[in-house]
């Protein structure tokens, strides 16, 4: 049994195996144990620099800190349960590499700034592959909206048929919403770009630390400014945690789309075989199982953040055992989103989408109501609402008739006033509400086109 320097000397019993089991973390932050290392070596050079320790004793830490990491990598360290966690586990292999010098290396800090400085590197290494993957994520959303400036389908609101648009421009809708969840990553990123190493517990040190140093050899902007804050604050893992659980929403909003889109009654889109799944039952079956579990994943992430929003709401200043559970939520939150990405772009990347049918279900919509009733106000001087209440009034002739607006005649249209000319009654075709769009941010393929490179410009350079 490895002995936990942790455990006070004067407690005259060990722990229960039931504090053991909730109190060991180390099947969970084991994955924290590159950035363990750096402010392990970071701490120690520091400590050398400052002649808190000999050269001699900060060399041999850092050389055998190296050595765990090397043996870490290779697969040939076995993490105890009985150590608790990374922090005390590392402690204990560095003992068994360069003896009781190893007991040095806690001086001038403590488990607490130890551990907050590891969750900051750790979001700061592997932010990167979430920004990577939301570009990409981007990128293909682009290159299927180039080729749908023309491709007309409907619009919603309170998913009914709305006014005609294109698919290029609904997809460059998310676009948009991943170009701002990047913006909040990076927003994140710098404000926990702050090292609180040198906190120690709670109040700082009466060794000669020096911040700055460590500072700079971890990356971090600048040091942490209140000791008692550095070894609490946990607001971004909050953050990090809402930045994730919003894209994912945003996935899943789209994931939604493509449930619809796919159903036989929308029939806008063909799902990959690879990313769909049959029934045990029904042969003809093909259920789009990938987003569905995206969407359902979205919904852990958000449990996610309500989780870490609960455990700090009632904490006093300044570190509890609570704050524990922060690297499960984080960690579980990453794998998840990092997944629905991969996802979600390999489902958008495979699939088809059924233009003709798209084309066909806003034909017969009367989505073009709207362009009318505007053709009324600029061209025969009508309020709006007059002109609301006359283009209502066509709406209920086509429906009496079964007739869509555009099969009206111009005679018909005449019948609710005399002045509308065959320019109104070009209007009512879907690719001409299309075309006049033209307002900055509308779907006239003109603006799309511009869109696409303004977009490619901004996230994809």
């Amino acid at each position: 049994m490895k002995k936990n320097p942790s455990r006070n000397v004067h407690f005259s019993k060990r722990p229960s195996n039931l504090l053991d089991q909730i109190n060991a973390s180390i099947d969970v932050d084991k994955r924290l144990f590159k950035e363990d290392i750096a402010g392990s070596i970071a701490h120690a050079k520091m400590l050398g620099k400052q002649k808190i320790i000999s050269k001699k004793d900060k060399d041999k830490l850092v050389s055998g800190l190296k050595s765990i990491k090397s043996d870490i990598e290779k697969n040939k360290v076995k993490f105890s349960r009985e150590l608790e966690d990374i922090h005390m586990n590392i402690e204990s292999l560095l003992l068994g590499k360069v003896g009781k010098v190893a007991e040095k290396l806690h001086t001038a800090r403590s488990r607490n700034d130890q551990v907050v400085t590891d969750l900051k590197l750790w979001i700061k290494n592997n932010s990167n592959e979430i920004d990577k993957e939301l570009k990409i994520f981007q990128k293909t959303l682009i290159n299927i909206s180039k080729n749908n400036i023309n491709t007309i389908m409907p619009g919603y609101t309170h998913l009914q048929i709305a006014q005609p648009i294109t698919l290029a421009h609904h997809l460059l809708a998310y676009v948009e919403m991943i170009g701002r969840d990047r913006s909040r990553l990076k927003g994140c990123l710098y404000n926990l770009d702050e090292n609180p190493l040198g906190a120690a517990a709670l109040a700082g040190t009466s060794f000669p630390i020096d911040r700055s140093y460590t500072t700079k050899e971890l990356g971090f902007r600048e040091p942490t400014r209140n000791a008692m804050d550095s070894v609490s604050d946990r607001d971004f893992v909050i953050e990090f945690i809402f930045v994730l659980s919003l894209v994912g929403v945003h996935l899943s909003r789209l994931a939604e789309e493509i449930i619809l889109w796919s159903n036989q009654n929308f029939n806008f889109i063909f799902l990959p075989d690879e990313l769909s799944t049959g029934s045990s039952i029904m042969p003809q079956k093909k259920n789009p199982d990938g987003a569905e579990l995206v969407r359902a994943k979205a919904s852990l992430m958000i449990g996610n953040l309500t989780s870490i929003l609960n455990i700090l709401k009632g904490l006093p200043l300044s570190y509890s055992k609570d704050l524990q559970d922060d690297k499960s939520l984080i960690f579980n939150s990453y794998d998840n989103l990092l997944l629905c990405l991969k996802v979600m772009n390999e489902t958008l990347s495979k699939s088809k989408f059924n233009k003709p049918r798209m084309r066909e279900v806003i034909e017969n919509s009367d989505s073009t109501a709207t362009d009318l009733a505007n053709w009324l106000v600029q061209n025969l001087n009508y309020t709006f609402r007059d002109a609301y209440k006359t283009t209502g009034n066509v709406v209920a002739y086509c429906n009496k008739k079964k007739l869509s607006l555009e099969k009206l005649t111009l005679k018909e249209l005449q019948i609710f006033d005399k002045n509308i000319d065959n320019s109104a009654k070009k209007l009512l075709s879907a690719t001409n509400s299309i075309v006049i769009k033209s307002s900055f941010g509308g779907t006239s393929p003109k603006n799309t086109k511009k869109m696409i490179n303004f977009a490619i410009k901004k996230y994809l350079k």
